[in-house]
């Protein structure tokens, strides 16, 4: 497993600190994937001889752990992050479950991916399937979906997913906690410390449609999730939009408020969210290159 130190080229510093800062509790307070979408990633793999996933914008390694541990028969992975903390983490969290499969960690922006020479033990191959987890809007869309083209193999599938946040859940209880957080920092979204959340110019849609990945189906799998009030401050630390490093001096007033807050709205010590994990599997137009 290897990965390259140093600065990104061209990454704003605050925004890889702001992935550092997250690192160290992502992993444990992040929700993970929905089974029925990993199994949907999975049958996307069927049929490869040698399947390679190039997952972006890993984060803690969530997409590549659930296709190990779904036994999707992964030969080998490229896993990308902006991060070394993020990819470490990854990494660790990984090995265990590797078995055959080999791990490369590339410290890169997503745009910027460029992948071995040859894969090991398949020369002249590229990833089967691109996946982008709760990811895509860090990301140079457009240019991500040119490097795909680039490095993809023939009849690879790209798949651009996740589930919204609890800052745009709609629900009493996040709509009271999203208020607590406006109090503190402001009524607009936070988005670390460079500023304010911008929507995207496009949707993920417009964007596949304008590359090469024009086949699109869209995949909708309901999610129902519990949440203990000190679950979502640990989730709350991990965010662009409430993290620790925002509130500076304080972010313990913030917590101790949210947990009262959040305590108030439990019922029987837990919080619901109801919600959706999409998927946007895309292909080239009949397979090809």
């Amino acid at each position: 497993m290897t990965y390259p130190d140093g600065p990104i080229p061209g990454l704003p510093p605050e925004q890889e600190a702001m992935f550092e800062a997250a690192a160290s509790t992502y992993a444990r307070h992040r929700p993970g994937l929905p089974d029925a979408a990993v199994r949907l990633l999975a049958d996307a793999l069927r049929g490869r001889p040698s399947p390679v996933l190039l997952d972006l914008g890993t984060g803690t390694g969530q997409v590549p752990f659930a296709l190990l541990s779904a036994s999707a028969g992964l030969t080998h992975i490229e896993a990308v992050d902006v991060s070394p903390q993020m990819l470490r983490q990854a990494g660790q969290a990984l090995a265990p479950v590797l078995g055959n499969c080999t791990l490369t960690l590339v410290h890169a922006a997503a745009d910027a991916y460029e992948p071995l020479a040859t894969l090991p033990g398949e020369p002249d191959s590229g990833p089967d399937l691109i996946t982008c987890c709760r990811s895509y809007h860090w990301m140079d869309g457009p240019a991500v979906l040119e490097m795909a083209d680039r490095v993809a193999t023939p009849g690879a599938a790209v798949a651009i997913m996740g589930d919204g946040s609890l800052w745009t859940h709609d629900a009493d209880w996040t709509r009271a906690l999203r208020e607590l957080i406006q109090l503190y920092l402001g009524d607009e979204r936070r988005a670390g410390a460079r500023g304010s959340y911008a929507e995207p110019r496009r949707s993920y849609q417009e964007d596949l449609a304008a590359s090469a990945f024009k086949d699109v189906t869209e995949h909708l799998f309901p999610v129902t999730r519990t949440w203990a009030p000190r679950k979502v401050l640990g989730y709350l630390r991990t965010t662009s939009f409430a993290g620790a490093g925002l509130f500076a001096e304080r972010h313990q007033a913030f917590e101790d408020e949210a947990l009262a807050l959040l305590h108030a709205h439990a019922m029987d010590g837990s919080l619901v969210e109801e919600t959706t994990f999409r998927i946007l599997l895309a292909r080239r137009p009949g397979g090809a290159r």
